[in-house]
């Protein structure tokens, strides 16, 4: 399915490092807007039905040794005309095959580059997938700041001026690496992951409120920043309240939900004195060990007071207290 996003052939072409065979195209006005690929099979044979021609076409080890085995060139020039002229963005050839000069003279004769990789077909295709479907990811922007925190990617949300960038920069001193202050930018690459980054324009920058803004790579280090980083957990930072209830046992998740994916979230009350840099810490460190482990410190400690309460009830005549 098309993607609302686009990427040039020529991005694709320098991301992947492949070698453009027909440099007299203009690989800038081609667009590509589906992260699938095809391997043009049945279509070298001749069945077009259902043909695929807007995604990139990969000419693997196979297909390239049946254009070998057609030694007769008018036919093989027909299957080239065919071909070439269904306006595909593009052919790569893998595995460091290279075009004939037939190939070469159709393909430029209707406008497509045809390109050229050293690697294996499989490991290419699976490249190209991967990172065509991070570029032409949905994507919001939303307010708040991204950090990598033990491996985990924390967003931190809240109203202006509540602390978001003041708690960031301490979790930079203490080795943790910020990803993005004030905007960050959500792709969804798929339906379990969401991929976190900052607007190049201000990206490794904090703004810290009377002082001003603070380059964090230039002052911490080059380990102090990070350019992507999946959202993995949110801490939602609010004014503390006197009256309202805030969950104290964490029995049962929250979630918030970006682009359809859901992310597990913490509401997290701020009055004065409270280091949110260690709390921020404690939730990641608390997430990592439910992922990785298994273990819930509040499932936990419902357990031993439930066991301990029916030990009770079993100590007296009768069952009950």
């Amino acid at each position: 399915m098309a993607s609302m996003y686009t990427v040039s052939l020529t991005n694709v072409i320098k991301k992947m490092d492949l070698h453009n065979c027909i440099p007299s195209i203009n690989t800038d006005e081609i667009l590509i807007d589906t992260a699938e690929v095809n391997r043009p099979a049945l279509q070298l044979a001749g069945f077009y039905d259902y043909f695929m021609n807007q995604r990139v076409q990969i000419l693997g080890y196979v297909e390239y040794v049946y254009l070998q085995k057609i030694r007769e060139q008018k036919k093989l020039e027909k299957v080239y005309e065919e071909f070439f002229s269904r306006n595909i963005p593009c052919l790569i050839m893998s595995t460091g095959m290279q075009p004939s000069d037939m190939m070469l003279d159709i393909a430029r004769k209707y406008g497509v580059p045809v390109l050229t990789t050293p690697r294996p077909t499989s490991e290419f295709m699976a490249e190209i997938i991967r990172w065509l479907r991070v570029e032409l990811a949905p994507r919001i922007s939303i307010h708040g700041v991204l950090v990598d925190v033990y491996g985990e990617g924390v967003l931190i949300m809240g109203e202006s001026g509540i602390g978001k960038s003041e708690a960031a920069l301490e979790l930079i001193k203490r080795g943790h690496r910020l990803v993005s202050d004030d905007v960050v930018e959500i792709k969804k690459v798929s339906e379990e992951t969401l991929i976190g980054s900052s607007p190049e324009i201000t990206r490794h920058f904090i703004e810290l409120r009377g002082i001003g803004i603070v380059d964090v790579k230039t002052l911490y280090g080059v380990q102090s920043v990070k350019l992507t980083q999946q959202i993995n957990l949110v801490i939602r930072l609010e004014e503390w309240q006197k009256g309202n209830e805030y969950d104290r046992m964490g029995l049962e998740e929250q979630y918030i939900e970006f682009l359809g994916n859901k992310v597990v979230c913490h509401a997290i009350p701020i009055r004065p004195g409270r280091n949110l840099a260690i709390i921020v810490e404690s939730a990641a460190i608390n997430y990592r060990t439910k992922k990785i482990l298994g273990y819930n410190a509040a499932q936990e400690l419902y357990n031993r007071v439930t066991g301990n309460m029916n030990k009770a009830d079993d100590s007296f005549p009768g069952g009950t207290i």
